[in-house]
């Protein structure tokens, strides 16, 4: 009996069709994210006396909010335990929060130690969520990677709000992540967080929700870092 090669044929169409799909679907995420990440939120003009300064910084891939350790407003040393770094360091001055997925942040130091199983359940909100907090000693230097921005007390009061609400709490404390290898440096660690991570909302979409909560410029929607730095270098 000859072999039917119409299945094959078929298999191989509907397997065409699939990747088609899936390519057609990614260059639309891609097409929707830079046009939403050009169209611009601007900052509140209304606003006067912005004195406290505020940092957004960048890995290049990631985006992180770095305000002070301790004002008027907000000693964060009351609610964050800088021992939970291994420098065990008082004399920081400013602070830096980035929220994001946690097997990204504790699996996957480098880019070469990504897993498809990793990549898979950040993409569609299987796994859970993490805090890396940064502890800085002094001012950090203005570059392409680093910008350097005022707010007033009360966009201050909204931005620590919007990274309090964030954190996983037990107690009124957030829940430290106490794994030998659960930080990157001697300065920085991690806690639970709230939501999950997902392509709609990555750890750049939540530091683009900080700055918009506080009436900071931003961008309307962005997965990636450069959605949110494009509207302060122009």
């Amino acid at each position: 009996m000859p072999f039917d090669f119409s299945l094959i044929k078929i298999l191989v169409k509907y397997i065409g069709f699939s990747i088609a799909f899936v390519i057609i679907l990614i260059l639309l995420y891609l097409l929707c994210a830079f046009i939403l990440s050009r169209i611009g939120v601007s900052e509140d003009k209304n606003i006067v006396n912005k004195t406290i300064p505020c940092y957004i910084l960048t890995n290049g891939v990631h985006t992180d909010i770095v305000i002070p350790v301790f004002n008027s407003i907000m000693d964060w040393n009351t609610f964050l335990d800088y021992r939970d770094c291994t420098s065990i360091d008082s004399t920081n001055i400013y602070i830096g929060f980035g929220w994001g997925d946690k097997g990204f942040y504790l699996e996957t130091p480098t880019w070469s130690d990504l897993k498809a199983s990793t990549a898979s359940k950040a993409a569609f909100g299987l796994s859970s969520s993490a805090m890396h907090v940064t502890w800085f000693q002094s001012e950090l230097k203005e570059s392409e990677s680093c910008v350097k921005f005022f707010v007033s007390e009360e966009q201050y009061k909204l931005l620590v709000d919007y990274i309090r609400k964030s954190f996983v709490e037990y107690n009124g404390k957030p829940v430290h992540i106490s794994a030998k290898h659960a930080h990157y440096g001697n300065n920085d660690t991690f806690y639970d967080a709230q939501s999950t991570y997902n392509i709609f909302f990555t750890c750049n979409t939540w530091a683009n929700s900080a700055l918009k909560q506080s009436g900071q410029k931003c961008a309307f929607w962005t997965p990636f870092d450069s959605g949110i730095f494009y509207h302060y270098k122009k």
